[in-house]
């Protein structure tokens, strides 16, 4: 049986929960207090046996402190561990490398993706995605720079690309 930690923080923007297996990489996260709002996104595959509350995550805790006080890059080295077909699987891993302050649309990250055309499977990748901030699906918008949607609240996407701006900084 595996055992996984999870935690909830609060930050600038609302309570924030993370789901950590006991590796420490990250299975789920987003910015709620509910954890059945989470456990949903986790593959089956992945799925541990036991959740267990723990009030510090070691790294991964840290590193959403950090985050949140604008060391935007603390959250790049966090394991995170999803699965899926090996589209989304490798979505999700070229969405790592985009970088803070510098949001791509849509289209931009199918291209990245090595999949120009496949901009609906892009949209896909974002919506599927279970591991919020460590995953930055947060960076991508629809062309012209609208938001689009985010899990956890176009209120909280905005939030949080304004505090990668740049310009902001």
């Amino acid at each position: 049986m595996s055992i996984a930690h999870w935690s909830t923080m609060d930050t600038p923007i609302g309570p924030f929960t993370a789901i950590v297996a006991s590796d420490g990489a990250v299975l789920a996260s987003g910015w709620t207090a509910d954890l059945d709002k989470l456990t949903p996104q986790i593959s089956r595959s992945l799925l541990p046996g036991e959740l267990r509350e723990k009030r510090d995550l070691g790294a991964v805790s840290t590193a959403t402190r950090r985050y949140h006080e604008g060391e935007l890059d603390a959250i790049d080295d966090i394991p995170v561990r999803q699965r899926s077909g090996e589209f989304l699987q490798h979505a999700w891993d070229v969405l790592r490398t985009v970088p803070a302050g510098k949001p791509v649309t849509y289209s931009d990250y199918a291209a990245l993706a090595g999949r120009p055309a496949a901009i609906r499977a892009a949209a896909s990748a974002c919506a599927r995605n279970a591991a919020a901030l460590f995953v930055p699906c947060h960076r991508v918008l629809r062309i012209g720079g609208a938001m689009g949607g985010f899990r956890w609240g176009v209120d909280v996407k905005r939030w949080l690309l304004d505090h990668e701006s740049p310009e902001l900084r």
